[in-house]
C-alpha cells in the first residue's frame, strides 16, 4: 500500500504532494508551488509572483507553501502582502493553499474570509485551543513526525475530524508510513481506512 505525503522536499522521491523550491523548474510528479515568507525578495516580488503563476501547471496541486512567519526577517506588511497575492493566485486558478505559520494563527485567520479555496496549514504542532479555532475556521490541519513522539499533538489528532486533517513527512528524514502506522493506532481504524480518508480529503480540497 502506498501512503500519502500531503507536505514534502525530496523531489523525484514518493507518492505526495512535493514542495516546489523558489525559482526551480518542477518535475512532473505532483507539486505545490508559492513563496515561502523567508524566501520573500523585496527588491523582485513582483517576478516571484509571476513565477508562481507561470509554474502552477497541470501537475501543481496547490499554491505555498506561504504564509506568515513571526521569527523571519522579513517585514510584516510584505509577509502580509505576498500571502494575499498567492491567496489570490490560488483563487484565480481553484488551487487549494498550502500555509505556513509561525506565531501568526489569528493574523493568518484573518485572511480565510478572502480566500475562496481549501486553506491547509501544514506542519500542525499546536494546542488544542489554536486547532479548535483553525477548525471552527474551516481549515485543515496536516500533521507531521511530531505525532510520533508529542502526546499533546497526539490528542489533538484524535480530536481532529477525520475529513479535516492530512499526513506529511515535511523536511524531516523518516517514512511517512511510520506516521500513518501511529495514526492508525490513535484514531482506532484500519490502514486502509486511514488511506481511503486521506485520499478523500484529498478528493475534497481539488474540488473546491
Amino acid at each position: 500500500m502506498e501512503f500519502f505525503d500531503f507536505h514534502h522536499h525530496k523531489k523525484n522521491t514518493g507518492y505526495g504532494i512535493y514542495n516546489v523550491n523558489i525559482g526551480e523548474i518542477p518535475s512532473d510528479s505532483l507539486y505545490s508551488i508559492g513563496i515561502h515568507p523567508k524566501d520573500i525578495d523585496v527588491n523582485n516580488i513582483e517576478e516571484q509572483l509571476s513565477w508562481v503563476r507561470n509554474t502552477i501547471s497541470q501537475n501543481g496541486f496547490a499554491i505555498g507553501e506561504c504564509g506568515l512567519d513571526s521569527l523571519v526577517a522579513i517585514h510584516q506588511k510584505i509577509q502580509e502582502d505576498v500571502f494575499w497575492e498567492q491567496i489570490k493566485i490560488a483563487n484565480e486558478v481553484k488551487k487549494p493553499v498550502i500555509i505556513h505559520c509561525v506565531r501568526k494563527f489569528y493574523e493568518v485567520i484573518s485572511f480565510k474570509k478572502k480566500a475562496e479555496q481549501a486553506m491547509i496549514i501544514h506542519g500542525f504542532n499546536k494546542k488544542q485551543k489554536i486547532a479548535d479555532d483553525l477548525l471552527a475556521h474551516n481549515f485543515y490541519l496536516s500533521f507531521g513526525k511530531a505525532v510520533l513522539y508529542n502526546l499533546s499533538l497526539q490528542n489533538v489528532l484524535k480530536n481532529t475530524p477525520s475529513d479535516k486533517f492530512f499526513l506529511e513527512t515535511d523536511n524531516e528524514d523518516f517514512g511517512i508510513e511510520e506516521l500513518y502506522l501511529k495514526v492508525s493506532q490513535i484514531k482506532g481504524i484500519s490502514l486502509e481506512q486511514l488511506n481511503e480518508q486521506i485520499l478523500e480529503n484529498l478528493h475534497t480540497i481539488k474540488n473546491g
